[in-house]
């Protein structure tokens, strides 16, 4: 029986597409060196687009799928992006089409047999999946870290989809199709403001399962507490993901 697609953004799709950090140039870079051509991406799992938006400045074309209508809406259109509403596991995407796969932040949402067997599919020979993932965030300011810990694991923990375990696990139980590779590390740091910072926990799965339940937001709470912390809402704060990377080669 295949999984069941469940949006878990739907109802924060604005906040997912408004608020996410961004990926390390670097990232981009290392996986273009990686791949013979360069000419078609399929980022599943796309979300709005924020990996899609930096792969057309290294790739041809980006074709962006999602199985959520309302992320792909949020979208900026770009012309050398083509975004479908599409399942993870049934792109229709052409086989052998695609010199380069990504999943960024997404792969815990898929059936893994099926969406590997699509990859195998639509992957050239010698063709490169690369996915990769961030887990939870340390903000470079004790006072701040400790009251977002404490909303992470006590306020909205119980409220995370069980799919979650897979990011604090770096995908290490996750069977993937061709060997792995050694890709180098990886920072994702950004500096964000207090306005930033806010609508980022917005974005969470978690938080918008908190308000479905309970009917109030809790992220109104946590903003009283940091404002009395965080002095100047336009000030920023270091914060740092941990951030995993994988990367596989289709054989020849």
């Amino acid at each position: 029986m295949s999984k069941p697609f469940v949006d878990h953004f739907g109802s924060v799709s604005f906040h997912y597409a408004d608020s996410r950090p961004v990926y390390p140039a670097e990232l981009y870079a290392y996986l273009r060196g990686l791949c013979a051509e360069h000419h078609v991406v399929w980022d599943c799992g796309a979300g709005s687009g924020q990996a899609s938006r930096a792969l057309v400045d290294y790739f041809d074309q980006v074709i962006a799928t999602d199985a959520s209508a309302q992320q792909i809406s949020q979208a900026v259109p770009h012309p050398r992006i083509d975004y479908r509403v599409a399942p993870a596991e049934e792109s229709g995407l052409t086989g052998e089409s695609v010199d380069f796969v990504t999943v960024a932040q997404a792969l815990h949402w898929f059936d893994f047999d099926r969406f590997f067997y699509e990859v195998k599919r639509v992957l050239k020979p010698d063709g490169v999946l690369a996915i990769w993932s961030y887990g939870r965030q340390i903000v470079h300011d004790p006072a701040v870290d400790g009251i977002f810990q404490r909303f992470y694991s006590d306020v909205v923990g119980a409220y995370w989809p069980p799919e979650r375990r897979h990011v604090e696990e770096g995908y290490r139980s996750i069977p993937f199709p061709f060997p792995l590779l050694d890709p180098p590390s990886f920072e994702m740091k950004a500096e964000w403001d207090l306005p930033q910072f806010i609508s980022y926990l917005r974005s969470w799965s978690a938080t918008g399962n908190y308000i479905k339940a309970n009917g109030i937001d809790p992220v109104i709470a946590l903003e009283g507490e940091l404002g009395g912390i965080w002095g100047d809402p336009a000030s920023t704060r270091l914060t740092e993901w941990p951030l995993t990377v994988l990367v596989s080669r289709k054989p020849l």
